[in-house]
């Protein structure tokens, strides 16, 4: 019997003790909420590590199987085998009571959260674990987190790469050897809780098109519409809303549901409303005109500027969830534009992913405890700039720590010290030595570290003619745990005047995915949270996608401390470069990276630009309001 598949050695009680249900499913594609489970398996597995139950079925989705040559199962294949809804109660009691645990768990949770509505059953999942989230904070010495890989560096058997069956009884000997390394390093499991959900239509909604064109600006009294301006309308109509809507995309203008500074008319038919939208209105000077007249300058709206890189045909999107937000307030904007560039500029720095050997922390990886605010921030400052990486969380590739006031009394130290680590004080990083870093395995290619401003380009693919970028990328953000406040990560989704296109290009907990699909907010656990993005299939009007936390509640980032992010191609790659960034003792929110085009290439800057507002005014600079 292989370490990895013998019963747990870990203790009987706490987070490690729990009843699993470990989870595969293959998919005709990548969309849950479109696509549908082909095959499924379910392996149980009690406290002890014992499996107490397997089952696993193929499945007829009664639509076109997808990538056969991923998963293998043709349409010949399916036919006959049972609809999800004939076995999703057999599934249902499997997963009970237990913690839904998957490699890319979001993946797997959300592909049977839609299969259990279209059943009109619920998903009795309350908790669910992620291997791969899990493995991010083990941070085992492999190039990349991909199932086959983990499960050769824990002596694992592999049989069948993407058979449901197999690769769950994989995911199980993965999840003995990983649960032994969080043990062994004391760390909290990354549960994440799933309230109960189900999916009431699955009616497919009209595609929303992003405008193809800038926004000029407000209409001038008397002047013409120009394509690009963004149109609002409040208020009972002649023609019917939807008819009105499709007029004016076909003309070229941005239909929006609220209104702001940015806004280029509102269309009422009733001047004195006192609808949320005319009371916007009124108060930022936005000009309003009435339907016959919009109706009659529809028919002669004027060229507008295309967006950089784009045609007059933008592409069509997939339907959009629904955006928490509202109408801007009524008060001024701040003085200062929001958000403001990173001030002083710092240098770019274009580089591969190659250390300095000539610095004396290069491949050492430094864990900072204790300090304050300030001095912890100096502390990992000063490891960046001797070559090493800044970690704020404790895990296998940690090979030395730093100790500042009161660092002694981390609940860490205890661990640490069982650990052997070599542990030094302050002065140590004035001088440190250059010895090899004791037996923490190092990877054959340890990423990239990148201090704040810095930027590097992203590899491109050398598969076709001209250079693009490596098509996924995933941005994981991660901090210390916290008992005292959430954190809530964030992204923008920017045209060439760095504004949203439209409500929904903003990506938050309430909205986690883009209209298109192409930038998504996967949570890992209470203390991760990643933004996946797909570069190539962004439109070219897309010029910028911008990431960014906030803390919520009244604590500051004094109280978080570090943020660490890492940059990875594709969904289970190792990073390919990492930043550890502070802010100062004061702010509510930062910005942590940016993605952005350079020609036909993409980069990332690692931005550590803090403030003190709060989200909503960080949003309001990207022209989408946020409510409570």
């Amino acid at each position: 019997m292989s370490p990895a598949s013998a019963p747990f050695d870990l203790p009987a009680t706490g987070d490690y003790a729990r009843d699993w249900a470990l989870v595969d499913v293959e998919t005709s594609g990548l969309v849950a909420r479109r696509d549908r489970v082909l095959a499924v398996a379910v392996v149980t597995i009690g406290p002890d590590g014992e499996q107490t139950g397997e089952f696993s079925t193929l499945l007829d989705p009664g639509c076109d199987p997808g990538p056969v040559e991923v998963h293998g199962l043709t349409a010949e294949r399916l036919r006959g085998a049972p609809a999800f809804d004939q076995v999703a109660g057999r599934i249902g009691a499997m997963l009970q009571d237990r913690v839904l645990v998957a490699h890319n768990a979001q993946f797997d949770y959300d592909f049977l959260a839609y299969e259990f509505a279209r059943a009109r059953r619920w998903l009795p999942v309350s908790q669910r674990l992620c291997t791969l989230a899990l493995n991010r904070q083990v941070d085992p010495p492999t190039n990349d987190m991909k199932l086959g890989t983990l499960a050769a560096h824990y002596g694992v058997p592999q049989q069948r790469a993407h058979d449901a069956l197999d690769d769950t009884r994989v995911l199980a000997g993965i999840l003995r050897a990983s649960l032994r390394e969080a043990a062994r390093l004391d760390l909290p499991l990354p549960l994440v809780s799933c309230p109960p959900r189900a999916e009431s239509q699955f009616t497919p909604k009209p595609p929303k098109t992003p405008c193809a064109y800038r926004n000029p600006g407000r209409m001038a009294p008397g002047g013409p519409l120009l394509q690009g301006m963004k149109i609002a309308i409040t208020g009972e109509t002649t023609l019917a809303r939807a008819e009105l809507t499709g007029r004016a995309v076909a003309a070229g203008l941005n239909m929006m549901t609220s209104v702001s500074r940015h806004t280029s008319v509102l269309v009422t038919n009733e001047p004195t409303s006192e609808s949320t939208k005319a009371r916007r209105a009124a108060t930022e000077g936005v000009p309003v005109i009435d339907e016959p007249t919009f109706l009659r300058l529809l028919a002669d709206v004027r060229s507008g500027t295309a967006h950089e890189g784009t045609t007059t045909s933008a592409s069509t999107t997939r339907p959009a969830k629904g955006v928490r937000t509202t109408e801007p307030e009524s008060t001024p904007a701040p003085p200062a534009p929001v958000p403001p560039a990173p001030s002083p500029p710092v240098p770019r720095q274009r580089t591969t992913p190659d250390h300095d050997l000539t610095k004396p922390l290069t491949n050492r990886r430094v864990l900072v405890l204790g300090g304050d605010h300030t001095d912890a921030a100096a502390a990992r400052t000063r490891v960046v700039e001797l070559g090493g990486s800044a970690a704020v969380n404790l895990s296998t590739s940690v090979t030395d720590v730093v100790v500042l006031a009161d660092g002694e009394k981390d609940r860490r130290m205890s661990r640490i010290t069982a650990l052997q680590l070599p542990v030094h004080t302050a002065d140590w990083l004035t001088s440190p030595t250059a010895t090899t870093p004791g037996t923490t395995p190092v990877r054959p290619k340890e990423p990239h570290v990148m201090p704040r401003g810095g930027v590097i380009d992203l590899p491109t693919s050398s598969d076709t003619p001209a250079p693009t970028p490596t098509p996924e990328w995933h941005l994981t953000v991660t901090w210390a745990p916290q008992s005292a406040c959430e954190i809530d990560v964030v992204a923008f989704i920017l045209d060439e005047d760095e504004q949203v296109t439209f409500d929904e290009d903003f990506i938050f907990y309430g909205a986690p995915e883009s209209p298109a699909g192409t930038v998504r907010l996967l949570t890992g656990g209470p203390a991760e949270q990643t933004v996946a993005l797909d570069l190539a299939a962004l439109p070219p009007a897309t010029r910028k996608v911008v990431v960014a936390a906030a803390v919520d509640g009244p604590a500051t980032f004094r109280t978080v401390g570090a943020i660490q992010i890492g940059a990875a191609p594709g969904t289970s790659g190792s990073p390919l470069a990492r930043a550890t960034l502070d802010a100062a003792t004061t702010e509510r929110t930062m910005l942590l990276a940016e993605f952005y085009r350079r020609g036909p290439l993409w980069r990332l800057r690692a931005v550590g630009q803090g403030y003190d507002h709060g989200l909503a005014t960080l949003a309001r600079g990207y022209g989408v309001d946020i409510a409570d």
